[in-house]
């Protein structure tokens, strides 16, 4: 018996699902055994698969949430420390917003959205707060920027 991809190959192996003759050349190992790659073939996980209509959704929903929380941001009166939990608890209602809003899917495009609402939250919280003469103070403050990583990391480990 030939393979049915390799003709020229012989061989004993046959697909575990379909029966067709296959090679160790063109084996794919899965937990229920020897498959062709026809039947092993892997579709990708419907929470991956993420249509047009639902980055334009999450885009929307992430810089709404971002630009509604970044306008309240300066005005919370905590300081030090509890800035940072602040920053990570935006990051956490931007990334859950937008995960709501693709009906809890994932993926990288949506972590890029997440990450990017969060940038856009520190932004309008910069603005906000910044005197006149020290925008670049406000922007590029240690404090801030680890905030702003922090709630990053928060907003994209939603969507992973």
């Amino acid at each position: 018996m030939y393979c049915a991809r390799h003709p020229d190959t012989e061989t004993n192996l046959r697909c575990g699902k379909c029966e067709q003759p296959i090679c160790p050349k063109c084996l794919v190992q899965t937990p229920v055994g020897a498959r062709c790659p026809n039947c092993a073939a892997t579709k990708r996980l419907p929470v991956y698969t993420i249509p047009a209509m639902s980055y334009a959704r999450a885009v929307a929903a992430g810089f709404v949430t971002a630009s509604a929380l970044g306008a309240v941001w300066p005005f919370i009166p905590y300081g030090g420390f509890l800035w940072l939990l602040i920053a990570m608890g935006i990051g956490y209602a931007i990334g859950e917003v937008v995960s709501l809003s693709v009906n809890r899917k994932r993926g990288i495009g949506l972590q890029v959205i997440a990450g990017s609402s969060m940038m856009l939250s520190y932004i309008v919280r910069s603005l906000i707060y910044a005197q006149p003469h020290d925008y670049f103070e406000s922007f590029l403050s240690v404090y801030g920027l680890i905030a702003l990583v922090l709630g990053i990391i928060v907003a994209v480990s939603k969507l992973r």
